[in-house]
């Protein structure tokens, strides 16, 4: 009765109101995550539909069934569509519904930022759509090469829903990302130490700092293509000082990166579910994680491995080959762990095992061939033919779509309550396994014979045409395949029995709650002393339902749920989670208006999204805190805890963190731009450097100290009860934006040369990060002064310090990369 009752109580706090209002408002992480999940299934079965058409058409010679416009839209909106809004968004979708059940939490660390990253993957993802049903849909490649898609060669509007669309989506990535981290890193289970994690949890924390890392080079790239596009900025315009090799460097930065990316997360299903399948424990738990930080390190040596025909040096090409070849290490630690579980326990064949053996036949051969093109004089032969889109498929289609297949059967309880009976399951496996390397060997052939990708026909007679008969019959295969395995999906949703909680006798967190899960996952936080937890405590889910563990009790109408020490996992402070609201979805339409007024060229009117968001940014932050001390509050077991808002280190400070690092590569990448130009492109040195004005730099260094000293002056005056300061640091912040705005008034027009349009962006990004550090502190002085930062409640004037620290620091590389060329010359 004490389980019912706690159920009833906690459901009341954590549930989402029925119909509409319920649809639009909850930010529960389990409805988001199978929204997510699903839209992302969506999006790849239509991306399999363009597929089959690509294959219609390359199966015969001379064949009538598209002209080259409708497959050039074909071919980008398919490799658009798979990478960007399927294969990222599933795994998102899947961490969302999954990591906090693995890591014994209630939620993840910002349920409103998981809203909002859904809304504008679903905004986003529809813009290209529309764009597609319109006929005006992308046609210069998933890579956008420039100058192909640049302004001359592609005048209309087909690569502004790329730039525009795939940034958007880019958004809800990155936030996704920060949230997973910070949810990783401080709210597992307390015990739960990070060499106790579930190896899905090290997989998706490793993958999600390579997307902030990863991520910001390819948004750089897209808003820089869309200026040159939009004003006649030339960033890649070799004529008035740019460099198309620009282009290729910001985009392969996120590429290369990027296969990994996808990849990880499956590979952190594997590493969950073959020990299951296999009855014993993964061998070389340590191993696996070292060789997935080292993937993680390594990739982001690897982007000119698709550069290696461009010219590049020797030297280079010796490096990047090296260290292409090298990544190969890490990536075999897991297979070979994973064979010795195989190895050292006793397999049984369920439907997750059979799609895990079709992972380990085809992702060993995409690696085998993986090898043999970071080989310089082989790429050479191979690059751009149908060779490289063979390996690229076995790679993302076995290292990626087959666990997530293995994946679907594994945790289908979680989803449905119910317990896997049919048989479908199997034929499907067949047809997908074997219509996939029917269609994609038979590429590797045909590569090598000549065949170049992203051609929609060729002649007869030169030994192509029956590979590429078999390739169209395999690929149809496949979506046989691939259909059957959704028809065995629905059945199971629909028409199978009742599932026991634990039906695979697995001992990670996840299978000691109901299932499907409740809208708070566990009724008790459990301490954790073990790998498995489930197996170290047999009853442990009774234990947790009867409200054993911690946060047993309701109170306040909070939700609650706790934060733990980042490396030892030892129990630290009470997180009380916003509740269920509209922000995100009218903060995600917002955002939407800023790019679709960028898609109709009504530039002056995208001032008004921007002014809207910093409106929704500032309610966002207005409705968190309290105006009063609440101090420690008791736990469970003895313990009392203060919550999060009378910490040092709340998760609005580590969010912070993590944003202001992708933030940060963002930076980098552009002063990389800024190098690279200066040294390789051509008309540089540029005719006229920016007139320096040493005035302006030292008022600019005055500015930067005063703002600095400001905000820890007011930190040290809220900590001995004063809440007058603040003040210094917005003097400071405001000089250093009107240096900014002198140096803006000083720059050469943007139009004119590249080295003038990369200072009128580096200007941009100081004064925007400028002004938002600026905004920060009046809203904490605001705030201060309204009575809601405390001695004990100053996490809010830390967090403000975090953005002006970053603000002038940014600030003022900003103006010695402008001002010491111009000096010096």
């Amino acid at each position: 009765m004490k389980a019912l009752r706690l159920h009833r109580a906690f459901e009341a706090i954590w549930g989402a109101p029925k119909g509409w209002r319920g649809t639009f408002s909850s930010v529960n992480h389990s409805t988001l995550g199978i929204r997510l999940m699903v839209t992302a299934f969506g999006f790849f079965l239509i991306g399999g539909i363009l597929a089959m058409l690509i294959r219609a058409q390359l199966a015969t010679p001379h064949s009538a069934f598209v002209g080259p416009e409708a497959y050039a839209q074909f071919f980008t909106m398919h490799g658009s569509i798979m990478m960007f809004l399927f294969a990222i968004p599933m795994f998102e979708g899947f961490a969302i519904y999954m990591l906090p059940k693995m890591l014994g939490t209630r939620d993840f660390a910002f349920p409103r930022l998981t809203a909002y990253g859904w809304w504008c993957y679903l905004f986003g993802g529809s813009m290209l759509l529309f764009a597609m049903l319109a006929g005006v849909a992308p046609d210069a490649g998933w890579f956008m090469y420039t100058p192909l898609s640049s302004k001359p060669y592609s005048p209309g509007i087909n690569s502004d829903f790329w730039l525009l669309g795939i940034t958007f989506v880019e958004i809800s990535a990155i936030v996704t990302a920060v949230d997973i981290v910070v949810t990783i890193l401080k709210m597992r289970a307390p015990g739960m130490s990070l060499d106790k994690m579930p190896l899905f949890a090290w997989y998706m924390l490793v993958t999600t700092m390579m997307m902030l890392v990863g991520f910001p080079p390819l948004i750089l790239g897209s808003i820089l293509l869309e200026l040159e596009r939009a004003f006649g900025w030339p960033f890649f315009d070799a004529a008035r000082g740019g460099d198309s090799l620009l282009w290729q460097h910001l985009f392969w930065l996120f590429g290369h990166p990027e296969v990994y990316i996808i990849f990880l997360p499956a590979a952190g299903a594997v590493s969950m579910i073959l020990p299951v399948m296999a009855r014993t424990r993964i061998l070389g738990y340590g191993w696996i994680v070292g060789a997935v930080i080292a993937l993680g390190v390594l990739s982001f040596g690897l982007w000119v491995h698709h550069m290696f025909t461009v010219g590049i040096p020797h030297m280079a090409l010796a490096f990047f080959s090296a260290a292409s070849t090298l990544v190969a290490i890490p990536t075999g630690v897991q297979i070979f762990a994973w064979i010795g579980t195989l190895w050292a326990g006793r397999p049984q064949m369920k439907m997750p095992m059979l799609y895990l053996i079709g992972f380990f036949i085809v992702f060993v051969m995409g690696g085998l061939t993986g090898v043999m093109v970071a080989v310089v004089p082989f790429d050479w032969q191979a690059h751009d033919s149908a060779f490289v889109t063979a390996h690229l498929h076995y790679v993302l289609f076995g290292g990626f779509v087959f666990p997530m297949l293995a994946a679907a059967y594994y945790w289908l309880a979680h989803f449905t309550g119910r317990q896997y009976q049919y048989r479908l399951g199997t034929a499907a496996f067949w047809l997908i396994l074997v219509g996939f390397n029917l269609t994609f060997l038979q590429m590797h052939i045909v590569g090598l014979l000549g065949q170049a990708r992203r051609i929609e026909t060729y002649p007869a007679g030169i030994g192509w045409t029956a590979y590429n008969l078999v390739s169209s019959i395999g690929g149809f295969i496949l979506a046989f395949g691939i259909g059957l395995f959704l028809i065995d999906i629905l059945l199971q949703f629909f028409h199978a029995p009742k599932s026991r909680r634990n039906p695979w006798g697995a001992g990670t967190l996840e299978w000691a709650m109901l299932i499907p899960s409740t809208s708070y996952n566990i009724a008790s936080i459990p301490h954790v002393d073990d790998r498995e937890p489930v197996h170290d405590q047999p009853d442990l889910a009774l234990s947790l339902a009867r409200g054993e563990g911690y946060l047993a009790e309701p109170r306040n109408g909070w939700r609650e749920t706790l934060a733990v020490k980042t490396s030892s996992g030892k129990i630290d402070h009470i997180i009380v989670l916003p509740g269920n609201t509209t922000l995100p979805v009218w903060t995600a339409v917002v955002t939407g208006g800023f790019f679709v007024l960028m898609l109709l060229k009504l530039y002056w009117l995208t001032l008004l999204p921007l002014l809207g968001l910093v409106v929704m940014a500032w309610r966002w932050a207005a409705e968190l805190g309290r105006k009063e001390d609440v101090g420690a509050l008791s736990v469970g077991h003895g313990l009392s805890l203060v919550t999060h808002a009378e910490v040092q280190d709340p998760p609005g400070w580590w969010g912070s963190i993590f944003l202001l690092t992708a933030d940060g590569t963002f930076f980098a990448s552009l002063l990389f731009g800024y190098a690279f130009l200066w040294t390789v492109a051509p008309a540089w040195p540029p005719p006229h450097l920016f007139d320096a004005g040493i005035a302006d730099l030292a008022a600019a260094l005055a500015g930067a100290a005063l703002a600095a000293f400001g905000a820890r002056s007011a930190l040290r005056r809220l900590r001995r009860g004063s809440t007058g300061g603040g003040a210094l640091a917005i003097a400071g912040l405001t000089i250093m934006l009107l240096a900014l705005c002198a140096a803006v008034l000083r720059a050469p027009p943007p139009t004119e040369h590249a080295y003038n349009a990369v200072l009128a962006v580096l200007i941009a990004y100081a004064v925007f990060h400028v002004a938002i550090a600026l905004l920060m502190q009046v809203f904490v002085l605001l705030r201060a002064r309204a009575g809601f930062l405390s001695p004990q409640r100053s996490a809010e004037l830390r967090i403000a310090q975090l953005w002006a620290d970053y603000g002038v620091g940014s600030g003022l590389i900003v103006l010695f990369a402008i001002h010491v060329p111009a000096l010096i010359a």
